[in-house]
């Protein structure tokens, strides 16, 4: 596949603050990306130089085969969708629309018009006076109907309760399908979002942690609940990214798939393993990381 997006040994320092270290990854084109971690992990700070907004520190970042800072070929093509977007004072939902229309020369303004229905955005009151869930319903709105080569997601879901969340997804994935293009999703509710991403982008503390088919991850790590001598026997060299005891029963969670032979071998041993989400999987990571880098420091 083509990559749409190439970030190679990107740094982007903020003072003293290290937003990104020596990110190198890619985005193919035409598939649905998770960019996945914590507050403060860098998703933004990688967004806004994807898009063209900042400067990296060091390292470059290429987008259609071009740097995008300045670049009109290449910001003409892309939609960033922020949290807290930003409107004129006395813009209505209609002029945001419009505005977007001039913008990107994909646009669907009926299919704008029938999102702005289904997510019940007011027409005659300004986007300033909407509530955070309708300010967050035009932002969501015009990066889906927007179609632009590359639509970016940062947190769009902030401020929709959970029927209009439900809908974005569907909604975003059904244009998808009919309209593929590259698509750079930033959240944290990743078991919302996991049955629409492809791949996972996994950063944290500016690294890059993971960046892999979303499939593949499925099954990376499972949890093993049972008498903690057998538990620890079934361990063996695996990676144990977290681990608690409570009288004689353990439970650990592990890297690493178990083939058929050793899942009879456990239920012998009277050892239950249950599959980890990709939440909990993000989760088990990040929290291992950090756990080390604070006892590295000590």
């Amino acid at each position: 596949m083509t990559a749409a997006i190439e970030v190679r040994h990107l740094t982007r320092r903020h003072g003293d603050t290290l937003a990104l270290d020596g990110v190198t990854t890619s985005f193919e084109e035409h598939a649905i990306h998770g960019l996945l971690g914590r507050n403060g992990a860098g998703k933004s700070t990688l967004m806004s130089l994807i898009t063209g907004q900042d400067f990296p520190t060091s390292g470059e970042v290429q987008v259609f085969g071009q740097a995008p800072h300045e670049n009109e070929h290449v910001l003409s093509r892309i939609s960033f969708i922020r949290e807290a977007q930003r409107y004129f004072d006395d813009f209505k939902a209609r002029h945001a629309f419009s505005a977007a229309a001039d913008a990107y020369p994909h646009w669907d303004q009926n299919l704008a018009e029938e999102l702005a229905e289904e997510f019940r955005v007011p027409e005659k009151t300004r986007i300033k006076k909407m509530s955070h869930g309708q300010r967050s319903a035009v932002g969501v709105i015009t990066g889906i109907a927007s179609r632009a080569e590359l639509t970016l997601f940062d947190e769009p879901y902030v401020g929709l309760d959970a029927v209009a969340r439900q809908l974005f997804y569907d909604r975003l994935l059904a244009d998808y399908a009919e309209h593929p293009r590259t698509v750079i999703i930033s959240s944290h509710l990743i078991d919302e979002i996991s049955h629409l991403i492809e791949n996972v982008v996994l950063i944290d503390q500016g690294k890059l942690l993971l960046d892999e088919p979303a499939e593949q991850l499925r099954g990376r790590a499972v949890t093993l609940v049972g008498p903690a001598h057998r538990v620890r026997e079934a361990v063996g060299t695996r990676t144990v990214l977290s681990t608690e005891q409570l009288g004689r029963t353990a439970r650990t969670t592990v890297m690493g798939g178990f083939s058929d032979a050793e899942r009879a071998e456990l239920h012998r041993a009277e050892i239950d393993i249950t599959p980890v989400s990709l939440q909990q999987l993000v989760v088990h990571l990040t929290t291992t990381r950090s756990t080390t880098s604070e006892e590295a420091v000590r």
